[in-house]
């Protein structure tokens, strides 16, 4: 394994060379999606793109709940890494092994149990209400290979390694690349192909990394084997994800409640709005895993008591993110065109004049979501998450409140969902920053 000690080096080298394998992971994560979006968008029709993207934001709220505990579970993991201090790590593994795996079983049954009540709630057109629930009861079998990759690459995050998570994302992904194209370009299986295309990546990047950590880590086959859990080891896994769970629920509710006031405007807006988010997230997401690696950096320092390291992470970790951020706000207001061209038809002009504005909205404020990023990062890793739950309400509150509230307004109409976004991030970092800069002598020592 690629194994990294974040606690010493220069903070940033040590800090970007640990980054970057998580930021060209998430990437190639995003690619599941942007891959069926761009085949079924090019090859079957704007209802298909419309219900991609419907179901993307509800699997992005069904799997938040196991991204926080696998964040959450990843911070002990780290405090243990960095105090050096190996059995309580075993036990720590144990106990988030359990009940990542017992989340993802319960997801999987709820989700396939309430799928028509999920798409009345969702207000999911009746034209693609078919293709859309056929979507969702096959992406919904893949949440167990989402509990599984997540779970052993929280592990590995979390002792510094994060080259291994990339590989079998790589491997993963050139696969759901190659039964996209044959499953619905070549043999016209639709919404359904690329369904099953990405589940079955899905299993490839969640079994194969989970064998070979186990293979090369025999401390890690030896603490999953026992069978005892330890009450105090729950505690602290429970502690620290409960709220990071908590977050990422919040945080995707009120995606998921935007996605329905979205789809209340028909299929055109949708399919809009769906190729949007696609890129929009693929621009922005590798500030979040800048922000997810910067908090592995956090709490590693923490557990070794680095309180200067941990400061000069913060001045490094603002400035490469908030750099990041401008030069792709730069590039996308530029590009929005050529990009929504990917996915949609030229013939398609509502939909690519609805996508454009939304992208060139949202993202010459890229630098707030970057930000944003990091404080939650920091918080989690402080042993803060409630900070982190609090800056999360108040951004998607913000979103979900103006959203609801300007588009009722006829002069304004759909562009207020968008106007929204930016408008809440700025309001959730205020916040975070005050109370740092409050705080951080608190907070850090």
């Amino acid at each position: 394994m690629f194994q990294r000690d974040l606690t010493k080096g220069p903070v940033f080298h040590t800090l970007c060379v640990f980054a970057l394998p998580m930021i060209l992971g998430n990437l190639l994560q995003q690619g599941y999606n942007l891959v069926d979006t761009w085949v079924v968008g090019r090859f079957v029709g704007p209802g298909a793109l419309a219900a991609v993207g419907s179901a993307f934001a509800l699997m992005t709220f069904l799997t938040s709940v196991l991204l926080g505990l696998c964040m959450g579970s990843g911070v002990v993991f780290s405090l243990c890494f960095g105090r050096g201090d190996p059995g309580r790590l075993k036990a720590s593994i144990r106990a988030a092994f359990a009940l990542t795996m017992a989340l993802g079983a319960l997801l999987t049954a709820g989700a396939l149990w309430g799928v028509d009540a999920i798409m009345a709630w969702m207000n999911i057109p009746r034209e693609i209400a078919a293709m859309t629930r056929t979507y969702m009861v096959l992406v919904f079998w893949g949440i167990p290979a989402i509990a599984v990759y997540n779970f052993f690459g929280a592990y590995l995050k979390a002792l510094g390694d994060s080259v291994v998570p990339l590989l079998f994302l790589g491997v993963s992904t050139a696969l759901n690349i190659g039964l996209d194209i044959l499953l619905v370009a070549v043999w016209g299986q639709g919404a359904a192909g690329a369904a099953v295309a990405t589940v079955a990546a899905q299993y490839v990047s969640g079994a194969g990394i989970a064998l070979y950590t186990l293979w090369k880590n025999p401390d890690l086959r030896k603490a999953l084997g026992g069978l005892r859990l330890e009450k105090a080891c729950l505690g602290e896994i429970v502690r620290y994800s409960f709220l990071t769970c908590l977050q990422q629920s919040v945080m995707n509710l009120g995606i998921l409640m935007v996605q329905g006031l979205v789809n209340s405007f028909g299929t055109t807006v949708m399919a809009a709005f769906a190729a949007g988010v696609k890129i929009d997230s693929f621009a922005y997401m590798p500030a979040q895993e800048y922000g997810n690696a910067f908090s592995t950096f956090i709490a590693q320092n923490k557990g070794a008591g680095q309180t200067g390291r941990i400061k000069q992470g913060v001045r490094c970790a603002v400035l490469t993110s908030v750099a990041y951020c401008l030069a792709v706000s730069l590039a996308l207001w530029f590009l929005a065109k050529p990009l929504m061209l990917i996915f949609v038809d030229p013939s398609e002009t509502a939909i690519l004049a609805q996508g454009i504005t939304y992208l060139h909205i949202i993202g010459p404020f890229y630098c707030g979501i970057g930000c944003l990023f990091l404080l939650y990062g920091l918080y989690r890793a402080l042993g803060r998450p409630a900070v982190s739950v609090v800056l999360t309400v108040i951004s998607l509150g913000t979103r979900v409140a103006l959203s609801y509230v300007l588009s009722a307004v006829p002069a304004i109409g759909v562009v207020g969902i968008w106007w929204s976004i930016p408008i809440g991030w700025a309001l959730a970092d205020l916040t975070g920053l005050l109370l740092y800069l409050k705080k951080r002598n608190a907070l850090v020592d």
